[in-house]
């Protein structure tokens, strides 16, 4: 099932697809453009803790010109940098290179403690697509990332949808693609990752509690480019549905 969350008529509602349309939780079946989309996020587990990856896949390395890690290249994130589907991110004036990263995110669906690889799949409630802007100007490290570069606000689009576990049979074996104008411009596949997911859930499980709610952003393929202002990216998964977002 398809989850979502919504903003309509000055209120939050939780929707799934239906037909095309918005199923609210109240009933209602409203246009998919008659509402501000947000991040689809449980009003009951919000993340206490985003992690994301850097240097996944081992082309998107390369393409930076770095060895691919040893072990996770990981971040955090605050909720905050969160945006939702057709919302706009603003591009900071004066930097040089700002590309979108297309990534399948996890989403943790109860408390994850020492949790074997084996038995992964069990602690997730669904997945989703994020769109992690970056900034290269900023990038001090790529080890080390500024906060500019990954923290700022509402520069991580997420969504549209939250889809169940259930519904997707093999996460490792999902499509990406991301579109800047129309054009493709990145293509790749979960397959690819570096570290796949059972095996970031046992890693960040062996060291910390993982909450409901908390979400892995599970880092990018090769292939990003620098976006300008009034450019329309779509990052886009196989089995999670195309997120929009405008820069401003």
């Amino acid at each position: 099932m398809k989850h979502a969350r919504v903003q309509f008529e000055g209120v939050m509602h939780g929707a799934q697809e239906r037909d095309g349309q918005l199923l609210l939780d109240d009933g209602r079946l409203v246009a998919q453009d008659a509402v501000t989309w947000l991040p689809p996020l449980s009003k009951l587990a919000r993340p206490r803790t985003i992690l994301a990856l850097g240097l996944n896949y081992a082309d998107h390395a390369k393409e930076l010109a770095f060895k691919p890690p040893e072990e996770p290249l990981v971040f955090l994130k605050g909720e905050n940098a969160l945006n939702g589907h057709r919302q706009f991110t603003k591009r900071p004036a004066g930097v040089q290179f700002m590309h979108y990263e297309c990534e399948l995110t996890v989403v943790i669906g109860k408390m994850a403690k020492k949790v074997r690889r084996d038995d992964a799949y069990d602690f997730i409630a669904g997945y989703t697509v994020a769109n992690d802007y970056a900034i290269r100007d900023y990038l001090e490290n790529w080890y080390r990332p500024n906060l500019r570069v990954k923290n700022r606000d509402g520069a991580t689009p997420l969504g549209p949808w939250l889809v169940d576990r259930a519904d997707i049979g093999n996460p490792m074996g999902l499509a990406l693609q991301t579109t800047v104008n129309g054009q493709v411009t990145q293509s790749g596949n979960t397959k690819d990752m570096i570290f796949d997911v059972p095996f970031l859930i046992e890693y960040f499980s062996s060291f910390m509690t993982l909450q409901p709610g908390d979400l892995i952003l599970t880092g990018t393929p090769d292939g990003v480019v620098d976006c300008k202002a009034g450019d329309v990216v779509v990052t886009e998964i196989e089995g999670l549905g195309a997120l929009m977002n405008t820069i401003q």
